[in-house]
C-alpha cells in the first residue's frame, strides 16, 4: 500500500503496517455503503461466477410424464420430452435473484454462456480515491485499530481485525447482510449445488436442570472451534429464546440451514454468566428430498430451494414407481434458499401464472411468472407449513394459494420479505447484501406477516402429516399420474414386440 494514499492522517506509520491485501479489501466494501454505489454492478459479477456448460445434459432429459388413465403407453416421439423443463426463462428474466437469510448465488443454468470468470471489484469502486471517505473518519478508524493491536490482551493480526470490522459494519445494516470469508463463501457456493450447513452441535432440554443442554460437539467443528463444550448451556439461538416448550425439532432448525451463513448463540457454562458467540455454518453435507407415497399419495419433504430442486422432485416421483394421485409438499423448517427455484417448483404446478413480485433499489418492480410444462398441474396440492417455513417456501405457498391452486395448511409461516445477493469482493471473499423486497403476486406483504394457512392445525406437530393427509385425500379423483424413465419405457416396448412375434 503506497503511503502517500494516508497524507491526511496525523499519524501515516500505522497506516503503513497494516497488511495492503487486507486494507484494500475493507475500503472496497466500506465504500459501497458509504458512497452510495449500486450494488447492481457488482451483483452482474456474482451472476458469472459459475458459468453456465453448454453441454450438461438435463437432469429430466430421459423422463416422461405417463397418463395412466390412457390405455396405452406412448413410446419415441409421442412421449411428452421433459428435456426443456430443468431451465425456466424465468431465471434470466430475474437477473438470477437470490432470497432470504440463507442466501446463495443465483441459479448458474441463466448465466452466460462463458468461460470468463469475473471476480474483481468493478472500476467505478476500485477506482474510488481513498480522500471520498472523511478524513476523520479514516483517521479514527485506523487509530481504532493501532489501539487494539497495541492494548488488547491477546495479539491479534490484522486481517482478523479488518474481517471483523467488515463483518459488524454489514451485520449492523440488517440481520441478514454478512460478510462472507473464504470459507464460508465456498460453502454458500456449494448450497446451491445441493449443500446444506450445521455448527457441528446438538442440545435436548434437560428438565432436572431446567435447561436446553449441549450433549454433543463434533470435533474440529464451528462450535469446538469456538470454545463450546458437551454441558454447555444453550439459552438462546437469533432472537429466538429457548424454554421447554421448544421442540427438539424447533431446535434443530434453528441450528441448521444453509451452509456459509451465520447463526448467533447465547451459551454459558453452568451456573457462569451468559455469553454471545457467532458461528458460521461451515459444516457442510448434502441435501436430500425426501418422498413417501401413501394411499397414492406423494408425501414430499423439501429441506431447501436450490438450483436443483426442481429436478430433484422430478427424480423422486420417479423414483416411486408408482400412480400418484395428490400431492403433499411439506415445507416445515424450510428456511428459502434460491428464489429462482421457487419459481421453478411453482411453475410444475401452475401455467403461465405470476408467482412474485420483486422491488428493489435499482431496477422498478417486476413480476416474476411461470415458465414450462407444468406437469403436475392435473394433480390436487396441499402445503404443510410452520412458523420456520420462510422466505422461498413463502413465495411458493402464497403464490399457489392465491391463484387456489393448493390449500395451505399448519401455522403462520415466518415473514420474511427481503432478498439477498452475494457480491464477492476477490476470488475468496464476498458480501451478503439485502438489495430487494418481495411481495406475493398480488402485491401483498409478507414480511414480518408471513403466509396465513387455509386451516390452521395446532398440537403436537407429529399429528400435521396425518391431517394434511386427510384434507389431500378429499380432493384425490383421479386414478393418478407417474414419472417413469424413458430407457424404462424403450425396454419395455421392445419386450412387447418381442414377445408378440413368438406367438
Amino acid at each position: 500500500m503506497r503511503l502517500s494514499a494516508f497524507k491526511v492522517l496525523a499519524k501515516p506509520i500505522v497506516a503503513a503496517t497494516i497488511k495492503p491485501k487486507v486494507f484494500k479489501a475493507a475500503v472496497k466494501i466500506g465504500l459501497l455503503g458509504l458512497l452510495g454505489l449500486g450494488s447492481i454492478s457488482l451483483y452482474a459479477q456474482a451472476a458469472n461466477l459459475e458459468p453456465a456448460k453448454a453441454n450438461l445434459k438435463s437432469p429430466t432429459a430421459n423422463m416422461q410424464l405417463i397418463d395412466l388413465r390412457d390405455d396405452e403407453i406412448p413410446v419415441g416421439n409421442e412421449a411428452d420430452d421433459l428435456s426443456d423443463l430443468d431451465m425456466l426463462s424465468a431465471a434470466d428474466e430475474t437477473d438470477n435473484w437470490t432470497d432470504d437469510d440463507i442466501d446463495a448465488q443465483g441459479d448458474p443454468s441463466a448465466l452466460d454462456e462463458s468461460d470468463e470468470v469475473y471476480s474483481d471489484i468493478p472500476d467505478e469502486v476500485a477506482q474510488v480515491s481513498l480522500s471520498a471517505i472523511s478524513p476523520e473518519t479514516l483517521k479514527t478508524f485506523v487509530a481504532a485499530v493501532d489501539l487494539v493491536r497495541r492494548e488488547y490482551i491477546d495479539p491479534v493480526n490484522d486481517e482478523e481485525l479488518f474481517n471483523n470490522a467488515m463483518s459488524g459494519m454489514l451485520t449492523k445494516l440488517d440481520s441478514h447482510a454478512e460478510f462472507l470469508d473464504a470459507e464460508a463463501y465456498e460453502n454458500l457456493r456449494a448450497f446451491t449445488q445441493g449443500d446444506v450447513g450445521d455448527i457441528g452441535l446438538q442440545a435436548e432440554y434437560q428438565p432436572e436442570v431446567g435447561y436446553w443442554v449441549v450433549t454433543q460437539v463434533i470435533a474440529d467443528s464451528p462450535a469446538d472451534t469456538k470454545g463450546i463444550a458437551v454441558g454447555d448451556y444453550l439459552h438462546q439461538i437469533d432472537e429466538f429464546k429457548l424454554d421447554e416448550y421448544k421442540q427438539s425439532n424447533d431446535v434443530k432448525q434453528l441450528l441448521n440451514g444453509i451452509a456459509g451463513t451465520q447463526v448467533d448463540l447465547v451459551t454459558s457454562k453452568a451456573g457462569r454468566r451468559k455469553h454471545t458467540v457467532t458461528l458460521q455454518r461451515n459444516n457442510s453435507h448434502p441435501q436430500t428430498i425426501g418422498i413417501r407415497l401413501v394411499d397414492k399419495m406423494a408425501v414430499i419433504k423439501l429441506p431447501a430451494f436450490q438450483d436443483n430442486s426442481r429436478e430433484q422432485i422430478l427424480q423422486s416421483l420417479t423414483s416411486l414407481d408408482a400412480p400418484v394421485a395428490g400431492i403433499l409438499l411439506d415445507l416445515r423448517d424450510n428456511p428459502g434458499g434460491v428464489l429462482t427455484s421457487a419459481v421453478k417448483v411453482a411453475s410444475l404446478f401452475m401455467t403461465d401464472t405470476d408467482v412474485v413480485q420483486v422491488e428493489s433499489r435499482q431496477k422498478p418492480l417486476r413480476v416474476l411468472s411461470t415458465q414450462g410444462n407444468a406437469l403436475l398441474k392435473p394433480l390436487p396440492v396441499v402445503i404443510l407449513q410452520n412458523r420456520y417455513s420462510a422466505s422461498a417456501a413463502e413465495v411458493v405457498a402464497s403464490s399457489l394459494q392465491t391463484q387456489k391452486r393448493a390449500a395451505i395448511v399448519g401455522e403462520v409461516s415466518y415473514g420474511k420479505g427481503s432478498v439477498q445477493s452475494v457480491l464477492p469482493l476477490n476470488d475468496e471473499q464476498a458480501i451478503k447484501l439485502t438489495v430487494a423486497h418481495y411481495l406475493t403476486a398480488t402485491g401483498k406483504d409478507i414480511d414480518k406477516i408471513g403466509v396465513q394457512p387455509d386451516v390452521i392445525l395446532s398440537g403436537n406437530e407429529t399429528t400435521w402429516e396425518q391431517q394434511a393427509l386427510e384434507i389431500l385425500s378429499q380432493q384425490v379423483n383421479s386414478s393418478g399420474i407417474r414419472f417413469v424413465l424413458k430407457s424404462q419405457l424403450e425396454q419395455d416396448a421392445v419386450g412387447t414386440v418381442r414377445e408378440n412375434s413368438t406367438k
